[in-house]
């Protein structure tokens, strides 16, 4: 239950490194939020590289702690569904497009308060204090994934009393960020970032379901092996041993998609230690 797989492990690392890092460059009068924290485009410090640094940059030990612990509990299990290498690109194509998301209506914002009707060089310094920092868009697009790939799941969320499905905890999660975002723009909090998050997942997850995959659900295909070159009976033995690979890795998908059938119906707790290490492993050929 508590094995972290290597990019959710590694991504934790670097976030609460990066915490740390902040505070003591700090105290030498550097500031990292300043460095690699989101600027608006149009600000005078704003960097392209920013779009990917601005996730590992968190505004005090609250922000920190939330996000680290959404992407421990519920990106250790995406992570096994979707394999090292695609939970890695799942995470940094959630986390950019929460920040182009962003930048997005802070153009608006810039043009409806009639901003840009003065000089940028004028501005260009007070736009500045425009700044995004933390992994959050990257965190609501790991919630949108576990919940269409554990719609049934159930949670207890605190303080709700009783358990509540995961695919109704996501969705309520989408629709207070989008009433949020229409009613407390004013908060500090990013809210359309979270929803250009949880799209940019949505989007991914549907681009990598489009493939005709034989009618198999999105979540079964994540798991495909690119198959071999076939070979002919004039190639002796290694015929004999293609026939072979052939019935051990159909043997395996099928051992897979019984798991995943499982953890639909019943949940990813009701998973036994060997399926769990056969899904962990089979999501780590990735």
């Amino acid at each position: 239950m508590f094995r972290t797989p290597p990019v959710t492990k590694n991504l934790l690392i670097i976030n609460i490194l990066a915490f740390v890092a902040t505070f003591v460059f700090e105290t030498r009068g550097v500031y990292l939020s300043s460095l690699f924290g989101l600027h608006f485009a149009l600000a005078s410090q704003f960097r392209l590289h920013q779009l990917v640094t601005y996730m590992f940059i968190h505004g005090n030990l609250g922000h920190l702690f939330f996000n680290m612990f959404a992407l421990w509990m519920f990106g250790r299990i995406v992570e096994q569904v979707l394999g090292v290498r695609r939970f890695l690109i799942f995470y940094f194509v959630c986390g950019i497009g929460a920040g182009i998301m962003q930048e997005l209506v802070q153009f608006v914002e810039f043009y409806s308060r009639g901003l840009g009707a003065y000089p940028l060089y004028l501005i260009a310094d007070a736009l500045n204090t425009w700044t995004t920092v933390g992994a959050s868009g990257a965190i609501y697009g790991i919630l949108l994934a576990f919940g269409m790939t554990f719609p049934n799941e159930k949670m207890f969320i605190i303080p709700i009393p009783i358990p509540i499905k995961a695919k109704y905890f996501v969705a309520a999660y989408a629709v207070i960020e989008l009433l949020s975002a229409v009613f407390s723009s004013g908060d500090g909090v990013a809210h359309v970032a979270h929803l250009g998050g949880m799209l940019f997942a949505l989007m991914l997850l549907l681009h990598w379901r489009k493939p005709s995959n034989g009618g198999r659900p999105w979540w079964k295909k994540l798991f495909s092996r690119p198959g071999k070159p076939k070979m002919t009976a004039r190639q002796g033995g290694r015929f004999a041993d293609e026939m072979d690979y052939n019935a051990r890795r159909k043997a395996e998908d099928e051992e897979i998609d019984r798991i995943l059938d499982k953890v639909k119906r019943h949940g990813y707790g009701s998973l036994t230690e060997e399926e769990k290490r056969k899904l962990f492993n089979a999501g780590g050929r990735k």
